[in-house]
């Protein structure tokens, strides 16, 4: 069953961001995350959204076990010492279902 990475986030500083997601982006390729929605700000369709700064990023695993694999990899928390301080994340796990 896939599994789906959802992030909401503000860049704080450029540098230090575009390290992160030269580093992120290839870790997740590699472990078979693909982005389905990539830092997009959001249409808010009900209720508030926090800032219009912030984007949105959705990513798909093959399933759970392969995401969290991805996000306990040696790759992606190199990646993870420059998102620290560059930019303020939030970021849910969650199963998706197959039709």
């Amino acid at each position: 069953m896939p599994a789906y990475v959802l992030v909401d986030a503000v860049q704080l500083d450029e540098e230090g961001a575009l390290k992160y997601r030269a580093l992120a982006e290839p870790s997740i390729h590699r472990y078979g995350g693909r982005y389905l929605v990539q830092g997009q700000t959001p249409e808010v369709a009900a209720g508030s959204w926090p800032s219009p700064d912030r984007v949105v990023t959705v990513l798909e695993f093959p399933d759970m076990a392969r995401l969290r694999e991805w996000h306990d990899s040696p790759e992606y928390q190199e990646a993870v010492k420059f998102r620290e301080g560059s930019i303020e994340l939030r970021m849910l796990f969650v199963e998706g279902r197959r039709a």
